[in-house]
């Protein structure tokens, strides 16, 4: 009987622990650009915090900011960009610093050709019919393959053929599907097992084309004092979710 009440009180003080002290909980909205590496981040993160629930959404960065300034219960926002969390912040939706936790890049990919053979204009040939992009208005990479786009001086030969995804993420899925014959895609979806399943090829489009892809993460309005969207905030910033990042295509500074 000694072993059971010692058992029970052991269970009680966890549950009153739990209870006064819970599981921490912070609501993410994160760029579908980092699905493939926040996913890993996030595994490695839960061994190290087990109390902290991070609840995660994937979306548009465009999307993510118009729901945030309508009042939305977000506790940290993983940008695409640096311009949307900016503009959060000197909107009063944001409470942190803004930091910019990663530079992404930008590739074509293809099931059809192989782009690493006629480059920026494997976008021309014949067997090209749609091209998957980004919407430039909801989504910075898509924003930037428009200005890569211009700056080759392709996009009024190829505007006409051009799908757009909501994010890059559905852009690379169009590509993957068959919805389109190849895709400008986020370099981190080209890298990634789900795309490598679909043995596709890819060409990572040089900087010079584009306005870098600098990406910014802020600690929101209804995140003030949420201890869990402080902690990933600054984990982001640690020596392995860098790893991770970098492993994914991603830098912190520009080439």
């Amino acid at each position: 009987m000694k072993n059971k009440f010692n058992l029970l009180q052991l269970f009680l003080v966890f549950f009153i622990s739990t209870a006064i002290f819970g599981q921490q909980k912070a609501t993410v909205v994160i760029a579908a650009n980092l699905k493939t590496a926040m996913d890993s981040i996030l595994k490695v993160y839960k061994l190290k915090n087990p109390n902290e629930e991070i609840q995660v959404t994937y979306g548009a960065s465009g999307k993510f900011y118009e729901q945030i300034s309508n009042g939305a219960p977000f506790d940290l926002f993983f940008s695409a960009d640096m311009n949307f969390p900016k503009q959060l912040k000197s909107n009063g939706f944001a409470v942190s610093p803004i930091k910019l936790y990663a530079i992404g890049r930008l590739a074509i990919w293809s099931k059809k050709l192989d782009p690493n053979v006629e480059k920026m204009n494997s976008l021309l040939n014949p067997k090209v019919k749609k091209i998957a992009v980004g919407n430039p208005k909801t989504a910075p990479y898509g924003a930037k393959t428009i200005e890569s786009l211009k700056h080759y001086r392709l996009y009024d030969k190829v505007k006409a053929n051009l799908v757009f995804g909501e994010n890059i993420a559905q852009a690379a899925q169009f590509t993957a599907f068959g919805a389109a014959d190849i895709g400008i895609i986020a370099l981190s979806d080209a890298m990634s097992s789900a795309m490598k399943k679909e043995n596709g090829k890819y060409y990572v489009i040089p900087q010079k084309s584009h306005s870098p892809l600098e990406q910014g993460c802020v600690i929101l309005k209804h995140g003030k004092g949420n201890t869990a969207a402080k902690q990933f905030y600054d984990y982001i910033s640690s020596e392995k979710a860098i790893q991770i990042l970098n492993y994914y295509g991603y830098s912190q500074n520009k080439k």
